[in-house]
């Protein structure tokens, strides 16, 4: 048995610069761990509250203290003396005590902190990997990475409205090989864009953010990347999208345009969500693109049902902005039809315990599931730990540079190596062939 016997909040910076929130957590038998949190950028409008202090002289309005204060009061009162590895209840009774439905009185991101901070004391108290701990003895798929190699959008100050441009593996035979792989195209495509005279300078998640014009320049340059590689696109290496479509979408007008170019006074384009659609139908007619990503706004709805009933079934339509891992619009896009995979951010919910829950509905019933850094992300990667916990087999870490992006990649090779010949990576032709005998645990 083991308790809690101290949590302390403090204040740390993510990879923005950014404050953000650690919490420590020491257990009555000098067990200490550590639990920090991220942050996004392009963030959904029905996110759970990230709590900031709004004092324009501390870090300019974006300071933490107050989320550390409920750490260290309310959030502690609650946690000192209960047993570590209670985290469902404990995760509940911290929901109970915000009392919001957004979790805006103590704050998402403190919350989180301690919810991340209590598996990781359960699992060393348990002598248990922290994915074993959370899933249990089926838990040992490695996941297909979709790799950001190329920045736009919020991410990166360069004309490319959409927010990723990613590579994705599935050609690979294990996790390792699908890291190697993903690194050779990187560096290839650095070579390329350096040849070419564009700045090599990466965005947020560690991509490439040249001063592009047009996204099929970026899919291009991509396509060069792989084949020069030696890598063939679209059996080996296929290409996924996160449009972020909220960000350049006007509520007023309801048409999205190219908003970069616009405001750089430069020839725009504007469409109604069916020529969004019919734009990306073409974008995948001429390129191996298999994921796009919120290709719509969160709040069209109506067009995130045309977009399903016109894409759904040849490639996968995951939602972001507008499922916000929150059970109660996943749900909702259940029962409209609306997307067939759904991206995972522990901060959207505020604990490990909805987080989870969000998981399993999503599984149950056919969605598929992408576990998810953030744009401001910090040194943990207990997100690695919660891709294979839950056989979700795709993450979204960022690209094959800085290390916030680098250390999820790394904690995951760590658990291949540690699962031996157990482990499955998510794309192998071993893994498709005992697929139903894994999930029907």
């Amino acid at each position: 048995m083991s308790y809690v016997r101290s949590v302390k909040g403090r204040e740390i910076l993510d990879s923005r610069g950014n404050p953000t929130i650690e919490v420590e957590l020491i257990t009555d038998q000098n067990v200490m761990v550590k639990a920090s949190v991220p942050s996004g950028a392009s963030t959904g409008e029905n996110e759970a509250l990230e709590l900031r202090d709004g004092d324009p002289h501390y870090y300019f309005g974006k300071g933490v203290l107050k989320a550390i204060a409920n750490v260290n009061g309310p959030i502690a009162q609650i946690l000192i003396g209960e047993h570590v590895c209670d985290q469902e209840r404990l995760d509940r009774l911290m929901i109970e005590a915000d009392g919001t439905e957004n979790k805006g009185r103590l704050g998402a991101n403190a919350i989180l902190g301690a919810s991340l901070a209590l598996a990781r004391a359960g699992a060393l108290t348990a002598k248990m990997p922290l994915y074993r701990y959370i899933g249990g003895t089926h838990a040992y798929i490695l996941p297909c990475p979709m790799m950001n190699i190329i920045n736009g959008g919020a991410h990166a100050d360069n004309l490319l409205d959409f927010q990723e441009f990613m590579i994705r593996p599935v050609g690979a035979h294990t996790f390792r090989e699908a890291v190697r792989w993903g690194a050779e195209i990187f560096q290839t495509l650095k070579s390329i864009l350096k040849k070419a005279g564009h700045v090599i300078a990466v965005g947020d998640e560690g991509g490439f953010a040249p001063r592009l014009e047009s996204n099929e320049e970026a899919l291009d340059l991509i396509l060069m990347a792989i084949e020069k590689a030696g890598y063939r696109p679209g059996s080996q290496v296929t290409l996924a999208l996160d449009c972020a479509a909220s960000e350049f979408y006007d509520k007023g007008t309801h048409r999205y345009f190219d908003k970069k170019k616009k405001q750089a006074n430069k020839e725009f384009a504007e469409r109604s969500a069916e020529e969004q659609i019919t734009y990306l139908e073409e974008l995948c007619q001429n390129y191996p693109i298999d994921s796009i990503e919120d290709g719509l706004a969160e709040g069209d709805w109506a067009g995130w049902q045309l977009l399903t009933e016109r894409m759904g079934k040849k490639i996968q339509i995951v939602g972001d902005d507008i499922f916000v891992t929150n059970p109660k619009f996943l749900r909702k896009g259940m029962e409209m039809g609306v997307g067939n995979a759904i991206l995972i951010k522990v901060n959207q919910i505020g604990t490990l315990t909805e987080t989870l829950e969000t998981i399993r509905l999503a599984q149950t019933n056919s969605y598929a599931t992408i576990i998810s850094h953030r744009s401001g992300e910090t040194e943990d990667s207990i997100i690695a730990d919660i891709c294979v916990a839950t056989n979700s087999g795709q993450i979204k870490t960022g690209s094959l540079s800085r290390s916030d992006r680098v250390a999820k990649y790394n904690r995951l090779l760590a658990i291949e190596s540690g699962l031996g010949q157990t482990a499955l990576y998510r794309d192998s032709n071993r893994f498709h062939q005992i697929k139903q005998t894994i999930f029907s645990h």
